[in-house]
């Protein structure tokens, strides 16, 4: 909390009469609030900027050569959960990327733990460099129609962590059935936070039902894959959070929208991004040098990376570089193509940050299942009703087709929370002609239940035991063996891993599936969005076969 002593300080180092921490000398920063670079310092007392002009002394100077320098990138939308590591791991990874402020969903944990996981990040938001603003996770599970391991997270739950300081506002609003039908839980969490803002989630959503949902209060949407669909949603007051994940890339779809007149409704975010993708092509500033190749003014990204998002959220003093704004910020060699130099979090660099204490994750094993026999994961054979992945999004094809055409393997899902339910099997294609083997992963949005794809029954088994003996993770087999695998402890989500250490394992993944003929780039974050029922078309989840679209289980024969 700001005291009178700590304001008179930032005024008296406005002024000039005490040093500053920090001066940034020589700089070419972005004013967020014209549009515009300027030359001058940045000086910074107190994690705080007091002036732009330059001529004010410090204790630390830097003579930043003319480099641009723009605001810390904030990530609109992001289950951290997806990183595969802990917040604190998270924390190292993206801040020398630039991203300063993330705005998470913990619904991955919450499927499992409940309430404890949400707890959970919020503690650890308070140990965190990172300033890491936690939703409160509307959907919990997502739909009536699988099974999960917390069993529903009602509103009264929701309003009691509320009120912690890290706590933001109400998660992705994925049930939009349930918003249209008027479902009274849906209605009961909206209304509870009608007075904060309200994330989206509506793929594909579009005319009057479009105009229905936004009228419920709820002003954002990262879940756009097509300009049009994009269009439409900005013409409505709904904020677009243009996303570049491991699996839903839409970047070069939507990068047409981004323009002067649009930033201030428009903002980036990851989503779903494995540290993988992180270490080999970044996090945020991956997405914004996707969008740089198509928008040549470079002060409209930025602006919107950070200002659009922090004004959405209502993140006072974030978001600017500007006196009285927090000192977060990034120092770039290029601004055309985002190359960081090095970022500021509060006027600190980030190679010289110290850690402030980490929270205690949940490390018991939570699968709770009995792997079932080879024979119980075999479907209905014949003409088949077959998921059709489509690389780089998250939203599926149907067909139909024969159980043994070229291309078409087995799907099975797994409940692994206690329940006793038996395997739920179908058919998917997109994995290649050539897959063989078995690629299963506990990590199966939003339930996490056990989900496992293969050519063979047996393989497949093999896959499902060895995921519950490590408590869940991602598993490649082949003849019978296991050729590499990465346990995830936490939840069946993360590990307290070095990020190096889940990179090699995921490396060796990688190699495995490809040695399996796996054709997808990311198999195992496409393999998790198979079983989620609020992406059309059609998916996979505990109850059976889900056609997204009639919102109901359907028979896997066709």
């Amino acid at each position: 909390m700001l005291t009178t002593a700590a304001l008179a300080r930032r005024i008296d180092a406005a002024q000039g009469r005490i040093p500053c921490d920090l001066v940034l000398k020589n700089v070419r920063f972005l004013d967020v609030f014209s549009c515009a670079f300027r030359e001058g310092d940045i000086a910074i007392i107190d994690g705080v900027i007091v002036g732009t002009i330059p001529g004010l002394a410090g204790k630390r100077v830097i003579d930043c050569g003319g480099d641009a320098v723009v605001p810390g990138f904030i990530d609109a939308h992001v289950h951290l959960e997806s990183s595969l590591v802990t917040p604190e791991t998270f924390e190292r990874v993206v801040l020398p990327r630039g991203t300063t402020t993330v705005i998470a969903d913990p619904h991955e944990i919450a499927n499992v733990h409940g309430t404890r996981g949400l707890s959970y990040f919020l503690e650890a938001a308070t140990h965190a460099h990172l300033d890491l603003r936690v939703m409160m996770s509307s959907c919990v599970p997502a739909t009536v129609h699988e099974t999960n391991g917390a069993g529903t997270i009602k509103a009264e739950a929701l309003r009691a962590l509320a009120d912690h300081p890290k706590a933001l506002g109400l998660a992705e609003m994925m049930n939009f059935p349930g918003v249209l039908g008027n479902d009274p839980e849906v209605l009961e969490k909206l209304v509870a936070f009608s007075s904060r803002v309200i994330d989206g989630h509506c793929p594909l959503l579009r005319g009057r039902a479009l105009e229905a949902y936004a009228s419920a209060g709820i002003s954002s949407c990262h879940e756009s894959s097509r300009l049009d669909e994009a269009r439409e949603k900005l013409g409505l007051g709904i904020a677009v959070w243009i996303r570049e994940g491991s699996v839903a890339k839409d970047a070069d779809a939507l990068a047409p929208l981004v323009s002067l007149a649009t930033s201030t409704s428009l903002g980036f975010c990851t989503d779903d991004r494995n540290p993988l993708d992180i270490a080999r092509e970044g996090h945020v500033d991956h997405v914004l040098r996707k969008v740089l190749k198509q928008v040549p003014h470079p002060e409209v990204v930025y602006r919107a990376a950070s200002h659009s998002v922090a004004r959405h959220y209502g993140l006072r003093g974030l978001g600017a570089i500007a006196p009285g704004y927090r000192a977060d910020i990034v120092r770039l060699g290029d601004a055309t193509t985002c190359a960081v130099r090095e970022t500021y979090v509060a006027g600190v660099p980030a190679t010289e940050l110290v850690s402030r204490g980490k929270a205690a994750p949940d490390a018991s094993n939570s699968v709770r299942t009995v792997v079932p026999e080879a024979s119980a994961l075999e479907s209905v054979r014949g003409s088949v009703h077959v998921i059709d992945v489509i690389p780089g999004k998250i939203i599926t094809g149907r067909s139909v087709g024969r159980d043994d055409a070229p291309g078409v393997h087995r799907l099975t899902v797994l409940e692994r929370h206690g329940h006793g339910r038996p395997p739920a099997n179908a058919y998917v294609r997109g994995f290649g002609d050539s897959f063989r083997g078995a690629i299963g992963s506990s990590v199966g949005h939003d339930s996490h239940n056990l989900i496992v794809v293969g050519k063979e029954a047996s393989d497949m088994r093999v896959a499902l035991k060895a995921l519950a003996e490590t408590g869940g993770g991602f598993v490649v087999v082949d003849k019978g063996a296991v050729l590499a695998q990465l346990a995830l402890p936490i939840a069946g989500l993360m590990t307290t891993a070095s990020a190096p250490a889940v990179e090699e394992a995921l490396t060796k993944l990688h190699a495995a599936s490809k040695a399996v003929g796996c054709a997808l780039h990311e198999p195992f974050l496409q393999l998790a969005f198979l079983s989620l029922p609020v992406i059309p078309s059609l998916k996979l989840t505990d109850h059976g076969l889900f056609d997204v679209d009639a919102f109901a289980v359907i028979g896997v024969a066709a």
